[in-house]
Order: structure tokens, then sequence, then C-alpha cells
């Protein structure tokens, strides 16, 4: 197969759906020969900032000179983005050669009686194959959905376990409350392991705490408690914080939002845990590049200066929650125009809950997954709220709509589905490339 023809093959393994349970990602893997056996992972589970905490993670490593695999769900423009090392997306002819070969196992297995793999399950093995066959030092695995039976969980050990903060998202899947969905996410935590826990709610805290002690593992709590954010603008972000006693002046991050700051502490963290666990060689420069070098798209992003153009992956009330504040923070007293398009299982009335107060002028579009839903629907809930709606079903119509009706003072951010942001987020470098 080719690289186009490995894609669909992937894509159309998506009728199989979402499956709960490791039985066929350990039988796949063991046609493989265990390649996630060899490897030393940094799993990292949550309802947001996993992706951010993994990238912090992933910087830093890869400033002290280590080769690092980073693995994350979903991509924002292409499929190679979500297996990377240090910051280069897997080879298309890569991708193209291991999916082949694992086409091959998963007919074995299918004829031996196991049931076909999920799509994650397949880029997943796909991951930890090429991982394993690149020789990296580390991986900064991304959970999927949950914990528990997440297909990245077919790990048996862990050099750390990481979990971020926990909200309500998936609740069809993972259950109703935080402290059913804090019992997912700590699925990702292994006997005799050590948990670094992002500080959050005590019904998510007492139950990874619950989890520890049943498989007696260390649980370390990040407090937040003696930040000093000096600067914090739609560029940067510079503080102090201490970290295990250790105590940092002027750390910077590009990343925008005081969750920003958080995760980057939480990673920080976690860094310096590894450092004692493994004996490694990582000094402060080290850190201090890894932070400010640290990128993650789609995520309080400013793709355009006039008209400002911000691009963020808000689709549950906690990152909505986080959006809010840094809109406050940066756009006090200005109103904006939103672009948004969400997924039907997403708790959209929470979520415009809390966004509308900040926007005059509403743009609804449709995402590009089989979940959305549709412009004029979601214009009809927002109706609600606002008077200044517009639907453009078609994401670049509804991009175009926006950019031509802009004044060059005003502020617009595209939020609700990452499956949108990604599409937003081409169209816009497409447009930055043509003027020049």
């Amino acid at each position: 197969m080719d690289y186009q023809e490995s894609l669909k093959y992937i894509e159309e393994s998506h009728k199989f759906g979402i499956r709960l349970g490791l039985d066929n990602m350990s039988k796949l893997l063991e046609l493989l020969g265990n390649p996630q056996d060899k490897l030393n992972i940094i799993h990292v589970a949550g309802t947001n900032g996993k992706g951010s905490t993994c990238s912090f993670i992933t910087s830093i490593l890869k400033e002290a000179g280590y080769k690092v695999g980073l693995y994350t769900s979903p991509y924002l423009e292409t499929f190679t983005e979500r297996i990377r090392i240090n910051g280069e997306n897997i080879p298309k002819e890569d991708v193209a050669r291991i999916v082949t070969l694992i086409k091959e196992k998963i007919e074995q297995m299918v004829s031996e009686g196991y049931s076909y793999p999920t799509e994650f399950e397949i880029v997943t093995t796909m991951a930890f194959y090429y991982y394993y066959e690149q020789g990296v030092d580390f991986v900064a695995l991304e959970v999927g959905l949950g914990g528990r039976y997440d297909a990245t969980n077919i790990i048996k050990k862990s050099d750390l376990s990481v979990i971020t903060s926990i909200s309500l998202d998936h609740v069809g899947i993972l259950g109703d409350t935080v402290a059913k969905i804090a019992y997912e996410k700590g699925g990702i935590i292994k006997e005799n392991g050590v948990v670094v826990v992002y500080d959050q709610s005590d019904e998510a805290k007492n139950v990874i705490k619950d989890i520890c002690k049943e498989k007696s593992a260390k649980y370390i709590e990040v407090k937040f408690d003696d930040i000093n954010i000096k600067q914090s603008d739609i560029n940067s972000q510079v503080y102090d914080c201490t970290i295990i006693g250790e105590r940092y002046e002027d750390l910077e991050i590009k990343l925008i939002g005081e969750h920003q700051v958080n995760n980057s502490i939480l990673a920080l963290s976690a860094i310096e845990i590894l450092k004692q666990l493994k004996h490694l060689n990582i000094n402060e420069d080290d850190i201090r590049r890894g932070l400010i070098n640290t990128r993650w798209p789609g995520r309080i992003e400013k793709i355009l200066d006039i008209p400002t153009f911000i691009i963020d992956g808000a689709h549950n009330e906690d990152g909505a929650r986080s959006l809010a504040k840094a809109i406050d923070k940066n756009f006090k007293g200005k109103k904006a125009t939103l672009l948004i398009g969400m997924l039907e299982d997403k708790d959209i009335d929470g979520v415009l809950e809390i966004l509308m107060p900040y926007f005059d002028k509403v743009i609804t579009t449709t995402p590009d997954n089989d979940r959305a839903i549709n412009s004029e629907i979601l214009k009809e809930k927002i109706s609600k709220y606002i008077d200044n709606v517009i639907s453009k079903e078609n994401i670049e119509d509804a991009v175009n709509y926006t950019l031509k009706n802009a004044k060059e003072d005003d502020i617009i951010i595209s939020a609700g589905s990452l499956y949108m942001i990604g599409t937003v987020r081409t169209l816009l470098n497409d447009r930055i490339m043509l003027n020049y």
C-alpha cells in the first residue's frame, strides 16, 4: 500500500467504532513482537491539557539531547502529526510500510477468531512499532479516551503516569460524575508506579489516591499556590514558581492562558521526578529552552494579527472556562466575533453558557465529522443568547465570510471542535502564504 491507500485503510476501520477492552490490542502487538514493552513511556491521561503537557515534556527532553516520541490525537491538519519524534512527523513512506505490515497481522488475527481492530487501535499499534524501530529514548504517550480501557493502556509499565485536569466529558462512555471519570483516567496507574497529579477537585483526587493505595503507587500532587505570573499577553507568559523545592524565576512559555502555566508546571514537575528516577542529565538551560520552544497548535493560538484571529480547541466546559479567562485577560471590555462548530455529543449548552457573554456576533459552521451538530441547529441554540448569528455550513465559506466582514481591529476567535479548527488553521495559513 502507498500512503493514501494506508490512510484509506485506517479510515475504513472507523466503522468498527470505539471498543473498550484490550484483548485485540494485546493480540495484534503480540504478532508484532510487543514493541510497547521495550519503550520508556510517560503516560498522560486527563480531560484537558494532555497534549500541552505531553508537548512540554517532549520539548524539554529533546533540548536535553534525548530522542523523544510524541503520540497525540486527534490531528489538526495532517494525519502524520499524531506520531512524531523530536518534533518531526512520521514520514508518509513509513506510514505506508508499517500499515502494510499491520494489515497482514490483522488478517492473521481475524482468521484466528479475533475481532477487527478499531481505527485508534491500528494507529496506536503503528506508533508503538515506529518508536521501537526508531530507537527513541522516551515516549510521551497521550491517552485517547478515558484510560483504563484505552488502547494506549496496553503497556505493562510506565516510567511515570501523569494525570492532568479532570472534568465532565464523554459522559456517555466514561460516566456522568467527575469521580467516575477520574476512575477511568486513573486506570493508567501501574502497580508500584509513580503518579504525578494536577491539583484539582477533591472528588477527582480522592479517587486517584484510592487507586494509588490499591496499587502501591506513589502519589505526587502538583500545587499551583506560589506561581507569580509577571507577564501574560497574547504572545507569551513569564512566571516564577517552585518545583519540588527548586525555585525558578522568569520561565517563559509561548502558550497562552493561565491553564497553560499550570500545564507547564505539571510537565516540569514530571521532568524533575523523571530526572531522579532515571538519573537523567537535564539542566536549567534545557528546561528554559524546552519551555519557550514548546508549541501546541490550536490551543489559544494566534494565527493572524490584522484582524486578530485566534483558534482554540475549547469543546467542553473546562476548555471554555480557560478560553473565557484568556479573553477576559487579553481583550477585557471588547466584544469579539466567534466562529464555532461543535460535535453533538459534547455539552454544547454548557460551553455556550460560558462563552456567549464575550461575543456580540457568531458564525456557526459544521465540523467535518459524523458526530457534528449541523450549523443551523447550533445557530438556533446560540440565538437564545445573542441576535447576531449567521450559519455557514461549509467551513471555508464560514472563514471567508468572517474575514470579509471583519474590520482591521476586530477580534475573531474560532473554537468548539478540534475537527473544525484544524481546517480553519489550514485555510488561514494558506491565505498567509498567498500574501507572501
